[in-house]
């Protein structure tokens, strides 16, 4: 199988994602400044999570850059990581809703931790199915901020049972860490390529 197709899958499911994210934001009843204090978290959660998914999105697209074939595992194990990608919506309209509480707090920082440990599973099934002399092996490398994130995740969840705000500076935290351009791949990649 070739990777157009699973390319083109998973940009449609990362493009309904965010569709459904944005759909959960109500608009406020009035044209005043102050009409949109109620909306204003879940506005919030919805920044952060879209940057969350564009995040998802680009990497995943130069992962797959770097990849020559798909193999059924590897079929897998993007359909793990979407599936935690398809969560966002109701972990992100929960924590919103909610204003930041500790709880939903907690779920959106499971999410994201499992949504880092699926990425890591497939990258690694990539690497195993393309050999240890691949161009994605070159190019992650000892890979800091894969291995970084999810000891973060965990770090926010934890900090939920003292303050959501420490975990929600936190994901804050990460995001700004992948925002940094990671240019990894792209220079391993021949220059046509990219």
């Amino acid at each position: 199988m070739g990777k157009g197709r699973l390319e083109a899958f998973s940009d449609g499911v990362m493009a309904i994602i965010i569709t459904i994210m944005v759909l959960e934001i109500k608009v406020p009843h009035g044209d005043a400044l102050n009409d949109l204090r109620p909306v204003l978290p879940v506005l919030l959660s919805y920044i952060l999570s879209f940057v969350y998914v564009g995040i998802y999105w680009n990497n995943h697209h130069h992962m797959l850059h770097a990849t020559t074939t798909v193999t059924g595992a590897m079929l897998w194990a993007n359909l793990h990581l979407l599936f935690w990608l398809s969560l966002f919506p109701f972990a992100t309209g929960w924590m919103g809703e909610n204003h930041f509480t500790a709880l939903p707090t907690a779920l959106y920082g499971a999410v994201l931790l499992m949504a880092a440990i699926a990425y890591y599973l497939l990258e690694r099934t990539i690497i195993r199915a393309q050999g240890t002399e691949s161009i994605l092996q070159k190019a992650v490398g000892r890979d800091w901020k894969g291995k970084l994130s999810p000891v973060l995740y965990v770090a926010a969840i934890l900090a939920t049972l003292l303050s959501p705000a420490i975990s929600q500076v936190m994901f804050v935290a990460v995001a700004l860490i992948w925002l940094i351009p990671d240019r990894r791949i792209e220079s391993v990649l021949p220059r046509n390529q990219t």
